[in-house]
């Protein structure tokens, strides 16, 4: 059995993670509706379990969130990621700004501050944290060299972090991995548990690296996104 707990107007809603020290305390990633602009999108944090939501992070009525995750090794810390995006009425048509990000708390989702060193002007981006090392931060990002919107979501990128996101880097000249370079699907960067120089990339092909993302061998899925 299930109860309705809220944010229905959300429409969207790609990501929930929950403090695993306070199962009554979580987080909830409102991407918003797909056609519109709406207010119930942003970043919501419970603390009674889902009974009552209030919105922590927020932009305007165009930049939805798409990702939140909580450091293992400490809950007050929480990443999350923006998005400003719109779909077209039509097949594969889409509208995309650069007014979303990544973005970091230190206290339990309070306040946020944009993390920006190293990274392209964001305007899509997944993100992971290692287990095995929750100071390793993995990204795919797709954005800009310079602010601004476009028909699609600018070159995509493989970005890590050593310092909790403080600084960011590339970490590849392996286009593969990445994805459809220029727009479309975006890679979903997965940490391993237990040593933080392997990580995968899942896309259309999933890509595994084991010396933290400098080089890659496929092992799953197919090119023309058969799988």
């Amino acid at each position: 059995t299930w109860t309705h707990l809220g944010l229905r107007d959300a429409q969207q809603i790609p990501a929930i993670v929950v403090d695993p020290k306070n199962p009554d305390r979580l987080f909830v990633a409102a991407l918003g509706h797909p056609y519109g602009p709406n207010e119930e999108r942003g970043i919501y944090r419970s603390t009674d379990g889902g009974k009552t939501f209030e919105k922590v992070l927020s932009k305007d009525e165009n930049t939805g969130g798409n990702d939140v995750d909580i450091d293992p090794s400490n809950p007050e810390i929480v990443y999350a990621t923006m998005w400003e995006e719109r779909q077209g009425p039509w097949e594969n048509s889409v509208w995309a700004g650069t007014n979303g990000g990544v973005f970091k708390s230190v206290d339990g989702g309070t306040t946020w501050k944009p993390l920006t060193t190293g990274l392209p002007v964001v305007v899509q981006a997944n993100l992971a944290i290692s287990p095995a090392n929750p100071k390793r931060l993995y990204a795919a990002v797709a954005g800009y060299d310079k602010p601004g919107a476009s028909s699609d979501r600018g070159a995509v990128g493989l970005y890590r972090s050593d310092d909790a996101g403080e600084t960011c880097a590339p970490i590849t000249t392996d286009p593969r991995p990445a994805g459809r370079i220029g727009g479309g699907d975006l890679p979903m960067p997965i940490a391993h548990p237990k040593d933080p120089d392997i990580v995968i990339m899942a896309s259309t092909v999933s890509w595994k690296s084991t010396d933290g993302g400098k080089t890659w061998t496929s092992f799953k899925g197919a090119p023309g996104g058969e799988d």
